[in-house]
């Protein structure tokens, strides 16, 4: 698959480290990353017509990716 863009540490390369750790100790944020990826990955694919769908599927798909990057910044700016 090409280069996904959007992905957590691309988007947060200063809290690489912390995206990690919070990823091992903390089960909120790690089932939010998780979701946040798995999203990510579809709307990628969506954009790319691997896999077409249609325009509101995709746009619910990127709302629900903008409020968890929206709650996973505000999980490592309170870190």
């Amino acid at each position: 698959m090409a280069h996904t863009p959007h992905e957590l540490a691309e988007d947060f390369p200063e809290h690489v480290e912390r995206i990690r750790e919070l990823k091992q100790s903390d089960a909120h944020f790690a089932r939010l990353a998780a979701e946040y990826h798995e999203i990510n990955r579809a709307v990628h694919r969506m954009e790319t017509r691997v896999e077409p769908t249609s325009e509101e599927t995709e746009e619910d798909l990127r709302r629900r990716r903008m409020i968890l990057k929206d709650e996973i910044a505000a999980i490592l700016a309170a870190a």
